[in-house]
């Protein structure tokens, strides 16, 4: 569902529900998954003091333009601390330069007007800040790989903080029993970092945080991999830029969750989902949903399918963890998505996209892969990637166009008998860029697993 035109997308329906299916992961090492030095949390001291290390990397824009994508990430790197409303706090930029202290977590401040967070740039030696209405603290440096120090003075709270491969469980544990004044907990891994209150960390306390967090590396990665994305750098690296998932007392009229540049937000009810290593890995489509937004590509997503590809990395995550696929479960009556979406086919009067649920679109886009293999999306979005077509916001027709003739050219099959099947319209310019590509006819639309 998309709220504005500024990109905030809601997980309405299909990308609010939940898979009921599968059993934890077993439980992990809590390795570091990436050896990119620009991943903060490898190169500065666990949190028990207060100063802070960051190393300077892209920004999450210029990442989002060079991968072609919807929505951004995050270009927040987190410190540990929270520093209380109106308290000043000295911060001392003892190494870097150009770097900006932010407070504030994106979403989550029970003040409304505090949404946003605030950026103070920071000089070489002593600066002096106060928020009016505090949070997180986090460092912003743009560059690429250059380091900064932060010294901060003793008015920041010390939050509770798990990073992945530094913090055993019982540190985190007794951190929560002994930095109690921090109002919300961080969990940090190479490329993801969850804010969420302490109250709802405590109500899930008994968790794994290691094996946790390893779970939402291997979701991160799972994306990455259907994006055809490997390696660091290069157009098809993954790049060195997070994703930030928090927790928000506010949700949009109609929405589960949502994603937008910078983050990914979840109600308190969620969060049976997002802090349990059974929630995440068995009922956690709204999370792999959220992130697949910050994963989607631009040219080929017309509006109706805004709810619709992004749900492909969704479904590459039950593959990779061997769970039911949600295109396969029977609903009540015994029908899959499969059974209702070609009954609709099949019937006069359907039109598209008007009779066919979210999910059942869905099945458009598996079949792509049942036909053309499982490579079929990764090999879609280095092509878009390498062409970077220009599409405007509300230019649905060229969106569309964009996906008949990119999914054509990655099939080598002309596709319109298939678009046509599910009452697709072709328009003009369409069919003479595919009559210039001469493909054999390639109409898959009877394709179903299960």
């Amino acid at each position: 569902m998309t709220l504005s035109r500024r990109h905030l997308l809601a997980a309405a329906g299909a990308g609010a529900a939940a898979v009921a299916v599968g059993t934890a992961a077993p439980a992990a090492a809590n390795p570091l998954t990436s050896t990119d030095p620009r991943l903060v949390h490898r190169l500065r001291p666990p949190n028990q003091s207060r100063i802070a290390v960051s190393v300077a990397r892209p920004t999450a824009q210029d990442e989002r333009l060079r991968l072609h994508k919807f929505l951004s990430s995050t270009d927040l790197q987190p410190t540990g601390q929270y520093l209380p409303a109106g308290v000043a706090v000295t911060a001392r930029l003892v190494v870097g330069k150009d770097v900006a202290l932010v407070v504030g977590a994106p979403a989550t401040h029970p003040d409304a007007a505090y949404a946003t967070p605030r950026e103070y740039p920071l000089t070489p030696g002593e600066n002096v800040v106060t928020d009016p209405g505090g949070g997180m603290l986090y460092l912003k440096a743009v560059g690429d790989g250059r380091k900064a120090v932060v010294h901060f003075g003793p008015s920041t709270v010390l939050a509770p903080q798990f990073l992945l491969g530094r913090t055993t469980e019982e540190e985190f544990q007794t951190q929560l029993d002994t930095r109690t004044d921090s109002p919300q907990v961080e969990l940090v891994s190479p490329y993801a970092f969850v804010t969420v209150t302490r109250q709802s960390l405590l109500a899930h306390r008994e968790q794994d945080h290691g094996q946790l967090l390893d779970l939402l590396e291997q979701i991160i990665t799972s994306h990455a991999d259907i994006s055809g994305l490997s390696g660091h750098s290069g157009l098809h690296g993954r790049g060195p830029v997070p994703f930030h998932l928090v927790e928000s007392p506010r949700m949009p009229t109609g929405a589960g969750a949502y994603a937008a540049h910078g983050f990914t937000a979840y109600p308190a009810g969620y969060m049976d989902r997002l802090l349990t290593t059974e929630g995440l890995h068995d009922r956690g489509w709204g999370v792999w949903h959220e992130l697949g937004h910050q994963h989607q590509q631009l040219c080929y997503r017309p509006v109706d399918f805004n709810e619709v590809t992004v749900n492909i990395y969704s479904l590459a995550v039950q593959r990779r963890w061997n769970l039911q696929s949600n295109l396969v479960k029977p609903d009540a009556e015994g029908r899959t998505l499969y059974d209702t979406a070609f009954t609709k086919m099949d019937e006069p009067a359907t039109v598209f996209p008007a009779s066919y649920s979210v999910m059942e679109r869905l099945v458009m886009m598996r079949q792509f892969e049942l036909a053309f293999g499982e490579d079929f999306w990764p090999r879609l979005h280095r092509l878009a990637r390498e062409e970077n077509p220009q599409t405007d916001w509300d230019d649905a027709v060229t969106r569309l166009r964009y996906l008949m003739v990119y999914t054509s050219r990655i099939a080598g099959r002309d596709l319109r008998g298939f678009f046509g099947a599910w009452r697709l319209a072709v328009d003009a310019e369409t069919h003479a860029a595919l009559d210039v590509l001469a493909l054999p006819d390639g109409d898959i639309a009877a394709l179903r697993e299960g």
